[in-house]
């Protein structure tokens, strides 16, 4: 479910961007399982007085996201509510089930791709302060180089789900990133009764997230560890596999850990998204 000024703000997220997001976010927890995305169920609250452009602007982006992931909708419900409210249901099927539960002291822990791009250019859309149309090429005169906010923005705006194919048969266990690599970190390990041991100088940083921290005044650690709404995949598989993602650490027996290049134990509280908190 995504509920405007909760989980979107319309000041500087464009409908199309709106529509795309819903669908990619709904193919990721199907990914993160190892499945294939198959068909769409969409409900929609919206006020009565809502743009007809910005209504036909809003289902030109999830059509944009079914052609990207191959989906069919096949049906939904529509009601007038006080803001937007979207709902998705995406279903799929899958040869095998990837759950959080499989992850085994000495699994290696990995990601897919680099962490906190997404929170950091929300951040920056704060700044911004306006709609940043990046489905048209559009660019906004920002304090921070547009080459490297870009890409920032682009990552909240409209992320891409990650595949788990090349995975499927060699992962032990699997979530996507959504509320934070802590917090969801802390998801895996407790379904799979297990701790870990995070190197932060493994993680995967960006060179633009690094630019834009600098600018921003927040370490970027801060927001790799913390920042939501990435849709990378995060999972477990043995050492003696060959992976073809970033390894960030490995599974313990019990607690979480996150470590420096020194191996001193970082302190940090729990980051990230939570709802009802």
């Amino acid at each position: 479910m995504m509920v405007e000024n909760v989980h979107f703000d319309l000041r500087w997220t464009t409908p199309f961007q709106l529509g795309f997001k819903l669908v990619s976010v709904n193919v990721s927890d199907i990914y993160a399982m190892g499945g294939r995305p198959s068909f769409m169920l969409l409900n929609l609250g919206a006020p009565v007085n809502m743009n007809v452009k910005c209504f036909n602007r809003l289902f030109d982006g999830i059509e944009e996201a079914l052609r990207t992931y191959k989906l069919s909708l096949i049906g939904g419900d529509l009601s007038s509510s006080k803001k937007i409210v979207l709902s998705a249901t995406v279903t799929g099927h899958a040869k095998k089930f990837i759950t959080r539960k499989g992850a085994k002291a000495g699994d290696r822990i990995y990601v897919t791709g680099c962490l906190g791009d997404s929170s950091c250019g929300l951040e920056l859309l704060k700044k911004i302060k306006k709609p940043v149309e990046i489905e048209k090429r559009s660019k906004n005169k920002h304090g921070l180089k547009w080459n490297f906010a870009l890409p920032l923005v682009k990552r909240h705006l409209m992320p891409l789900a990650r595949d788990p194919e090349k995975f499927i048969g060699k992962a032990t266990s699997m979530i996507d990133i959504s509320d934070g690599l802590i917090i969801d970190l802390s998801r895996l390990c407790k379904e799979s009764r297990a701790g870990a041991k995070i190197y932060s100088d493994r993680l995967p940083i960006s060179d633009e997230l690094r630019e834009a921290s600098e600018y921003l005044g927040i370490p970027p650690l801060v927001f790799a560890l913390g920042g939501g709404e990435d849709y990378e995949l995060l999972f477990t598989a043995p050492a003696s596999r060959k992976i073809d993602a970033v390894c960030i650490g490995e599974i313990t027996r019990s607690g979480i850990n996150i470590l420096d290049k020194k191996g001193r134990k970082i302190k940090l509280g729990m980051k990230g998204y939570q709802h009802f908190v």
